[in-house]
This record gives structure tokens, C-alpha cells and sequence, in this order.
């Protein structure tokens, strides 16, 4: 039987939208003589729809809309995601479901059982599991279908499983000879290898091809990679989709032969097009076409601008320098270089006159008090001003510079350089910032090389570097990691890499302190393990450990 995955961009709740991709593919895999069409988890609603599954004339809509498509597709038989009621008693009104359309209505519905709560996840929150799942016929082949995390629970893949029971396992040992998961799993740094290498093991385990369908495009903070394959039994990739884009492709269940479409490779690649494509959805799913971000001449303002005009077309894109009494004449050279390079328009906007108006305006209440991190910040946060000004008149989305590393320590100001809409490159370490704008360089010279080689600076005082106030990126970065990303205390941390645990307890003080600032900053785009955001959901009021 000829199958094909049908790797598609949903919105979240843009039925007719996402309806018409849906019939679209299908009848793109028609016309190549599949038989069979599968679509990513709730790829009729989007995922995650989260609380709007509450919503009854949601959950009312999503359902018509499946019968539309089993209309409209006849001549291949679809599964789809959609939700569905819940009869359960669990105090939960919907399940996450997928439907298989043939000759013109629902012939099957699969419900799932396994239901994540961890990291990014919480579908505990609005759904209900399924009490049972069952296999389906087409043509001669018995189908066990999956959803998402019913296939991660393979013991022989994790040493700690989430769930007592393992769908997979209970499917195939019911006669199922094609595993089939349509899959909603968000993508991070390493996460199309595990994918892979977990497919692999149940295809060899089970002795029975293993096909996933993976969403892709950004919803919110989090970005999906696609990369949609399948596996034979013995393990060889037989058919597999592209990365970061929509995909169609074709396989044969009987010859296991299949269409490979490229994949981007390496680390600092795919994060690049992971950042362009979750930056695009994001402005365009939110209802913008142009977005502005300030422009101070540094790596991370650089390297976000350089993944904007990717993502937008520099036609789209604003930047804007600012400088203040303190701004190296260098820093507005490399800004304007930049704009030059990247074919995006600047404006300069000097902040001299409204900072030192800010300046007389306090100067009776701060009569007798030195000037401190009081007069840095005033600078910041009028930067962060005249971008929600120019925002507000010209309608275009602000987007933060800052990175991962400066966000965990609080190395930002609140309403200065925080403010915008998303934070491009907010779960970007410096260190990390530095490759992507490496490979960004290596593809066309855009960042200007006095940006990636000058120390990196604030420029609030006079000859100020970042390393006056944190440890060197190569320290931190690492202390960082093991902190946030892999919960080690601060001595595990000052042990295992060697470090001094006066300095690693500082740093895991000043993540903890700043817990405040980053609730109130704007989403950042997921790409890596344990993003700050939902994902990692710590109290504001609490006493520090270290």
C-alpha cells in the first residue's frame, strides 16, 4: 500500500485554513497513488490549542470541520487530529483524537492515551485519556495507530518510563503490522536524532515498519521541525521529509521504499532555521507584517535582525540605533554596516536630550546620591519607550535582542531592553550566539566582523564590558546549562567542571533573583532542552537554595 505523510503548518484554530491544507495534500497524494494520507496531531485545530478546547463552539467547529474533509477527500482514505468529546469521568469534556476518513465520513477514531505533563507540556490540563485503543484494517494491512506521546514509553529506549503502559507494545502484540504516529513534538537542539533513534529501536524491536508524521511551524514559543520518516524494520530511514518546511512524501509499505527529501544538518544550522521559521509564524500568525528592534551594534541585535530579514524580507524590517552619551562611535558604524548589509532601513534616534531631561526631572528627588545601575537603566528604558512609540505608529511588532545567558542572570533591564513582543534569540546562550552568527557569516557576510570581535558591552558607562559584572561567557555559559537545563546544584556544578563554588553559587543566586524579570518578559522561541517560559515553571516569592 502506497501512504503518505502529509507534513503540513496548522494555526491554531484556523479551521478553514487548515482544512484547506489538509484537502489539498490529500488530493496531492491522490494523484500519486497513495491510498492513505496521514496529518500531524490536531492538525485540524492546531496544536496546542490549550484552554480553547473548553470553548464548546471550538470543539463544535473542529468536529464539522473533519466531516468537511471527509467529503471532500474522497478516493483516499485521511487521518487527521482533531478533538473529540469526552465520555470519560475525569472532570475533562475532550479527548485528542484522530479520525480516518473513508468514502466520505468518519470510518475510525483513535484517541490518545498518554498524556505529558512535563516541560512544555500539560495536556492533563484539558483532556482526557483514552480507556482503549484498537487496531484498523486497510487494504490487507492491520494499522496501529498512535498519537505523539503514545510512542515515547518504550522500555527499551528510556531506563525511567513516564506511563505503567506502552500503546505501541499493546498494538503490535494485537496484530498490528504498520505502526502510524501523527505527532505534534516541538523541536529543540538534539531532538531529531532522539526522535529518530527511538523510532528505530521500536521499527527493530517490533519487526514492523514505524511511519510519523511531525507538525511543523511555530505556534507560540514553540517551533516544530517536521522531519517526518519512517523507519523499516531493520532500522533503514525508507522515506523522510524536509526540516522546517512543509513537506509531502510518499512511501510503500510492501517494497519499504520511500521518497528522502534533504534535511538541513548540523547544530548551528538548524537552530537558524528553527529561529527564521518561528519568527515568521510568530509576527504572521499574530497578525503583523513589519517588526522593529533596536540596533546597538552588538552580536545578539546583529544576529536577530539578520534572522528577522530571513524571516520577514528586509523590506519588513526597522532598526533602530539609539545612542546615548556613552555609545562608542564605532558601535553606530557596525549598526549602520549591518543595515547596509542585511538591505533592512535604520532609523537614529539620539537619546541624549530625553536622558538628561529624565535626569532633571529626578535630580531634586536624587538630590545628595550618587549616580549607580539608576542612571544605566534610565538609558535602557528609554530606548524601550521610543520602540513601543515607533510600534505604536507604524504597527510593527517589537522584537527583544537579548540572550539566554543575560536573561538568567538578569543582566537586562525591565521596560528598557526587555521590552517587545518575542524574544528572538531568548533562549540562545552567548556563547551559542556567537556560532549561529558564525554560520550566518558563512553563508553571506552580513555581521559586520568588528561586531563579532569587539568585547561585548552594554554601553551605559563610560568603557563598560559585560565581564565587569559577570564571569567570563565561557564560565558562565556552562554553570548555566548545568543550573537550568540539567538541575545540578551549584557544588555538582563547581565539582564536575572545576570551577570556584563561591563564584557558581553567585550565578545560581542571580538566576534565582531574577525570576521576577522573566516572568514579565515577552515568549521567547523554544530551542533547547529547558527554555525559560512554560516550560520551566518555578515560584517568584521563594527562598534561594544556593
Amino acid at each position: 500500500m502506497k501512504i503518505a505523510l502529509g507534513q503540513i503548518n496548522p494555526t491554531v484554530g484556523d479551521f478553514s485554513g487548515n482544512s484547506a491544507k489538509i484537502i489539498d495534500f490529500s488530493h496531492r497524494a491522490r494523484t500519486l497513488g497513495a491510498e492513505l494520507i496521514l496529518f500531524p496531531e490536531l492538525s485540524v485545530c492546531g496544536y496546542p490549542p490549550r484552554d480553547l478546547v473548553e470553548r464548546p463552539s471550538f470543539v463544535a467547529r473542529n468536529r464539522e470541520t473533519v466531516d468537511r474533509i471527509a467529503t471532500e477527500t474522497q478516493g483516499i482514505a485521511v487521518i487527521c487530529g482533531f478533538v473529540t468529546a469526552a465520555q470519560a469521568e475525569t472532570g475533562k469534556s475532550v479527548l485528542n483524537s484522530a479520525a480516518l476518513t473513508r468514502d466520505g465520513k468518519i470510518a475510525f477514531v483513535q484517541s490518545k492515551m498518554l498524556l505529558p505533563t512535563y516541560d512544555v507540556f500539560d495536556e492533563s490540563r484539558n483532556f482526557a485519556p483514552a480507556a482503549q485503543q484498537q487496531l484498523f484494517t486497510l487494504g490487507s494491512d492491520r494499522l496501529a495507530l498512535t498519537i505523539c506521546e503514545d510512542a515515547w514509553n518504550d522500555k527499551h529506549f528510556f531506563n525511567k518510563r513516564l506511563y505503567k503502559f506502552d500503546p505501541v507494545e499493546a498494538l503490535i502484540r494485537a496484530g498490528g503490522d504498520l505502526l502510524l504516529n501523527t505527532s505534534a513534538s516541538p523541536f529543540w537542539m538534539g531532538k531529531r536524532g532522539l526522535r529518530c533513534e527511538l523510532l528505530t529501536m521500536i521499527a527493530r524491536h517490533h519487526n514492523v515498519p514505524v511511519a510519523l508524521v511531525n507538525q511543523v511551524g511555530g505556534n507560540d514559543s514553540l517551533v516544530f521541525d517536521g522531519s517526518s520518516l519512517v523507519i523499516a524494520p531493520d532500522g533503514r530511514i525508507i522515506a523522510q521529509a524536509k526540516s522546517f518546511e512543509e513537506d509531502l512524501i510518499c512511501f510503500d509499505s510492501n517494497t519499504l521504499t520511500g521518497d528522502i527529501h534533504p534535511q538541513i544538518p548540523g547544530e548551528e544550522a538548524s537552530t537558524y532555521a528553527a529561529l527564521v521559521l518561528g519568527t515568521r509564524d510568530y509576527v504572521r500568525k499574530c497578525g503583523f507584517q513589519k517588526v522593529i528592534l533596536g540596533l546597538s551594534g552588538g552580536i545578539d541585535s546583529a544576529l536577530t535582525a539578520a534572522i528577522a530579514a530571513d524571516a520577514l524580507g528586509p523590506e519588513n524590517v526597522i532598526g533602530v540605533a539609539m545612542p546615548s552619551p556613552y555609545s562608542s562611535p564605532g558601535s553606530i558604524d557596525d549598526a549602520k554596516a549591518l543595515a547596509r548589509n542585511l538591505g533592512i532601513s535604520m532609523e537614529l534616534i539620539p537619546i541624549n536630550e530625553v536622558f538628561q531631561a529624565y535626569r532633571n526631572t529626578l535630580k531634586p528627588t536624587f538630590a545628595g546620591l550618587a549616580e549607580d545601575v539608576t542612571e544605566e537603566n534610565l538609558q535602557s528604558r528609554t530606548r524601550g519607550s521610543l520602540l513601543m512609540a515607533l510600534s505604536n505608529k507604524f504597527g510593527a511588532l517589537v522584537l527583544s535582542t537579548g540572550n539566554k545567558s543575560e536573561v538568567a542572570v538578569g543582566y537586562c533591564t525591565l521596560y528598557g531592553d526587555m521590552v517587545g513582543g518575542l524574544g528572538v534569540i531568548s533562549d540562545l546562550s552567548k556563547t551559542m550566539v556567537y556560532r549561529v552568527s558564525e554560520y550566518v557569516n558563512s553563508r553571506k557576510l552580513v555581521i559586520p566582523p568588528s561586531t563579532m570581535q569587539k568585547a561585548p558591552s552594554a554601553e551605559l558607562r563610560p568603557d563598560q564590558k559585560d565581564s565587569d559584572s559577570l564571569p567570563p561567557y565561557d564560565v558562565l555559559d556552562p554553570i548555566l546549562e548545568a543550573y537550568v537545563e540539567n538541575s545540578q546544584t551549584a557544588e555538582e556544578i563547581a565539582h564536575q567542571h572545576g570551577f570556584d563554588p563561591d563564584l557558581v553559587r553567585r550565578v545560581v543566586r542571580m538566576v534565582d533573583r531574577a525570576e521576577y524579570k522573566r516572568q514579565q518578559a515577552a515568549p521567547g522561541l523554544k530551542i533547547s532542552a529547558k527554555a525559560f517560559g512554560y516550560g520551566r515553571r518555578f515560584p517568584i516569592a521563594a527562598k534561594p537554595q544556593a
